[in-house]
């Protein structure tokens, strides 16, 4: 029967030769350096497909704000008898449920004595977040001069860009449109 030794203890020279044979190792080195890159290359293609989806959804905004606008001015929506409901669903239409309207979109159309008195800052609360408390929809008569103001609230996942302008952390999404109605 053999007998059994204890292991010798480990001399400083051995210890070197193993850490020196860990260093020349490159087994596995393209893992780790990927491991290490992969974080802030997924962050950064995530903040660049959000800004991305930002800006298509303003411009899509802006486009059916426009597009419902021109229902205003042509007096379409007078004959119609549009409310604030019906005439948020116009722009909801004409952005082809691309967005979630029902739940982030706030509208307001009001008239003005003259182009001067449009204003466009949107309205906020004490927290930084909208305030539609005071929203109205006066889409006005035939010669009158109307601002639609849309509003919507986006939600951002991933903000390295700093696009955050709410007190939740989103984004307020502003598009609007001054005219004066045509003769209808």
């Amino acid at each position: 029967m053999a007998q059994s030794h204890p292991p010798a203890p480990e001399n400083a020279a051995s210890r070197r030769f193993r850490l020196r044979g860990f260093r020349r190792d490159t087994r596995g080195a393209t893992a780790v350096e990927f491991g290490l890159l992969a974080i802030p290359f997924f962050l950064l293609l995530f903040a660049i497909l959000e800004t991305f989806l930002f800006f298509f959804a303003s411009q899509t905004i802006e486009t059916a704000t426009q597009a419902a606008g021109r229902l205003i001015r042509t007096g379409q929506a007078q004959a119609l008898g549009y409310t604030d409901v019906e005439f948020r669903d116009a722009i909801c239409r004409a952005m082809a449920g691309i967005l979630n309207c029902e739940a982030n979109l706030r509208v307001d159309v009001r008239t003005v004595e003259t182009f001067a008195d449009v204003d466009l800052a949107p309205p906020f609360d004490d927290e930084g977040n909208l305030d539609p408390e005071d929203f109205d929809y006066d889409d006005g008569e035939a010669g009158d001069i109307v601002i639609v103001r849309a509003y919507y609230e986006w939600p951002l996942n991933i903000d390295l860009l700093g696009l955050g302008n709410l007190g939740n952390g989103g984004r307020l999404i502003a598009a609007a449109t001054a005219f004066r109605n045509e003769p209808f």
